[in-house]
């Protein structure tokens, strides 16, 4: 087994400071930069291709140095005024490419000189333990090094972390796909000696990949690089065979590596913070091996262990800028997941353009903070108020209420509002000398998801997450009583008692009114999905699966989908860079025609702006359609109305698309407006009835024709909560400088 000592080598101490947060620089496709844009043009493009050059880690950057027509010579290549320029390798397009090593955290000057040519480049460097953008680091935090149970890195595992961030020495192995019954993955130590060979002996039980589209068979072997990034796990993979080829770098890359990267991303949430995780959401996946993908993910890009896209998002930049190190700039990245893995994907993308240039996801929701927390915290107090002496509701009326199809998808909901509890959901083996209690010990770690994400959304007087949830003038059941399902009796006990949530997720009468600075920043830095930072330019495909009639329910309810297709048709005029496949057995090769996609729109040479790039390249097979048994139907998928898809797939909604709210879902307080009693014709109402209403609601009721209270675009992609001072949104250390 081959060591690195990479996080070693890039290690630094958390006592250490940023130096300079000044940067000149111009940002160049998400994923590098140059500081050049407005300088003659005899001068030398100098700019980064591993990231921005505002978000370099760890010490070392890949750069790429381009030199005007006619230039002669070799680049001379300084940083800080010491000589780099032996890092540099001439290409074959003419350019220079060179990794540069050794930056202390803070802010660096690359220069070039090529004849008369020059060029030059601010770098800001931050650890490799991070953070870069996502605020101050989590405390208490639990190492996960000793038990990671990943892709096989040989019999020593990873062994005990070395410092309080969960580092471990980064490391090169080897695992074979074997073909003995079951076609394990076997962990493999290449001879450290007399490699590349003509005459390679590879083991005898080594299974042999038949590249898709050739006849080509190449060694089932695959090189697995393991290492810690921003405290988490990180794992990459991709096809090298060690005894023919030599080592891989960024100008000698794998042969048969296609050059396009998958980012896989984990599901979960509940119970997902304050650990490193000790798994990935990575395998050696036959389907992306036969087309020559690699892939990379970390322990912290699953929201099972770390349930905040903030986090996740800078995590996927700083592991992806290692594997560009390692290997070269990707062709293209396609983030993709499920569930919590969705969340990712979306928010990613569009709050971190450049990072993921399509996504293909599945289970949908737009982001945690939305979809998912409205509906369970709704049902939680449904559940209570079913369950607490409320109106003999019948099953049918509660699911009118609710708008889901199945009642049992109440109580499952309310079940997942464990999230929102402070004492519920703890990851497995956290410490309970450590863990909030009300009474015995006010001051501990509290197991929620706004907790997990304070550095967003700030703290109360208590030292308690903010919170970005509200139910002021929400008419809960408003849609059932108009379609004559419940009474208007029902319709007034069931709001004049359903009440709030408060902190500890304790039922209150009165309801729950949300944290306007949370919910200012929710929406700022893109923690409620916006749709127009870099989904605009993002090719995504939904493959859509049907929970909806599960009889206990299921969290993942096909009406999110047209969640997002709202949002992005609100924040950008069509949805047509977003295409739903399925329900159904789905039969198309989503990936294939993903691939034919963005090489189509890599292709286009033109002066159109990126979106429309974009939605011309989209493959004509590629439409939405769903499959009934093995029979593809090619209709517009659609939340609600006529279809065969609809037919045999029909969508629930949630109870507050059922009190009025907008398909969107994407407003966490609304504004309000006087009682009208014209607003609820055909029903009529008793004089009693009318002043029971205006009393339920003095303040008013929701107006969902407005937006929502602090609603608002996306201050800025690439939004920061420190320690980078750039698109700084909110410094929790110092909240009152933030900007």
């Amino acid at each position: 087994m081959r060591q690195h000592q990479h996080t070693q080598r890039r290690g630094f101490t958390r006592g250490q400071t940023l130096l300079a947060t000044g940067i000149a620089s111009l940002f160049l496709a998400g994923c590098g930069g140059s500081d050049d844009s407005d300088t003659p043009a005899q001068s030398l493009r100098v700019s980064t291709v591993s990231s921005m050059p505002e978000y370099v880690s760890g010490g070392d950057a890949l750069v790429e140095i381009a030199p005007p027509a006619g230039a002669t010579g070799t680049p001379v290549v300084t940083l800080d005024g010491r000589d780099v320029s032996t890092a540099f390798k001439a290409t074959s397009t003419g350019t220079y490419l060179g990794k540069v090593e050794g930056m202390a955290v803070g802010e660096h000057t690359l220069a070039a000189r090529m004849g008369e040519a020059t060029g030059s480049l601010t770098l800001t460097n931050y650890p490799v333990t991070g953070p870069m953008i996502s605020g101050p680091h989590e405390s208490p935090y639990v190492c996960a090094t000793a038990t990671f149970a990943g892709i096989p890195v040989g019999s020593t595992g990873l062994g005990n972390p070395l410092d309080a961030n969960c580092s471990v020495p980064t490391r090169v192995t080897y695992v074979y796909r074997s073909t003995a019954a079951g076609r394990p993955v076997v962990a493999w130590a290449p001879p450290t000696t007399g490699i590349p060979t003509a005459t390679p002996v590879y083991p005898a039980d080594m299974e042999f990949l038949v590249m898709d589209g050739t006849n080509k068979r190449v060694p089932y072997l695959v090189r697995v690089e393991t290492g810690t990034i921003n405290r988490s796990i990180y794992q990459s993979i991709i096809l090298h065979d060690p005894l023919t080829e030599p080592a891989p770098s960024p100008t000698t890359r794998p042969a048969n590596w296609n050059g396009k990267l998958m980012y896989p991303l984990g599901g979960g949430c509940q119970g997902g913070w304050y650990m490193q995780g000790n798994n990935v959401s990575l395998s050696i996946n036959d389907t992306w091996f036969k087309r020559g993908y690699a892939a990379v993910t970390s322990t912290l890009n699953t929201f099972g262990t770390n349930c905040n896209d903030l986090l996740s998002s800078e995590t996927v930049a700083m592991t992806k800028e290692r594997f560009t190190e390692a290997y070269g700039k990707p062709t293209y990245t396609i983030g993709t997941g499920g569930s919590g893995g969705a969340y990712q994907s979306y928010q990613t993308s569009d709050n971190y353009p450049g990072l993921f240039d399509g996504i293909i996801v599945n289970s949908v929701f737009p982001d945690v903070t939305t979809a998912t927390i409205f509906k369970i915290f709704d049902s939680r107090l449904l559940n209570n108020y079913f369950n607490t002496g409320g109106r003999p509701f019948t099953v049918d009326q509660r699911k009118a209420i609710s708008g889901y199809l199945q009642v049992g998808q109440i109580a499952n909901m309310s079940g997942s509002a464990a999230r929102l509890d402070p004492v519920v959901s703890f990851p497995a083996g956290f410490p309970n000398e450590l863990k909030y209690n009300p009474t015995t010990n006010p001051t501990g770690t509290r197991a929620t998801v706004y907790d997990h994400t304070v550095n967003v959304y700030g703290k109360d007087a208590r030292g308690f997450a903010q919170r970005p949830i509200d139910n002021v003038g929400v008419q809960y059941g408003l849609k059932a009583m108009l379609a004559g399902a419940i009474t208007v009796d029902d319709f007034l006990d069931l709001n004049a008692r359903i009440g709030g949530l408060d902190p500890d997720m304790k039922p209150q009468a009165a309801r729950t009114s949300g944290d306007l600075g949370a919910i200012r920043r929710a929406y700022q830095s893109g923690r409620i999905l916006n749709g127009g930072g870099g989904l605009a330019t993002t090719a995504i495909i939904d493959r859509r699966d049907y929970f909806d009639d599960a009889v206990n329910g299921d969290i993942h309810q096909k009406i999110h989908s047209y969640s997002v297709r709202e949002r992005l048709t609100k924040a950008n005029g069509n949805f047509d860079n977003h295409v739903i496949v399925g329900p159904g057995n789905i039969l198309d090769d989503t990936l294939g025609l993903m691939d034919t996609w963005l090489s189509g729109m890599l292709a286009d040479t033109t002066a159109a702006a990126k979106r429309d790039k974009l939605i011309k390249a989209r493959p004509a097979a590629l439409v939405d359609a769903c499959w009934i048994g093995t029979t593809k139907v090619i209709e517009p998928s659609t939340a609600a109305g006529a279809g065969q898809c609809n037919t045999a797939y029909p969508a629930g909604t949630t109870p507050r698309l059922v009190a009025g709210g907008p398909l969107a879902d994407d407003i966490v307080k609304c504004q309000l407006k006087p009682v009208n009693l014209a607003d609820y014709a055909p029903i009529t109402f008793t004089d009693a009835q009318a002043a029971a209403l205006r009393a339920t609601f003095a303040t008013g009721v929701c107006d969902w024709s407005k937006p929502g209270v602090e609603q608002q675009a996306l201050k800025s992609t690439w939004a920061s909560f420190g320690p980078s001072k750039k698109n700084l949104v909110f410094d929790i250390t110092n909240p009152t400088a933030t900007p």
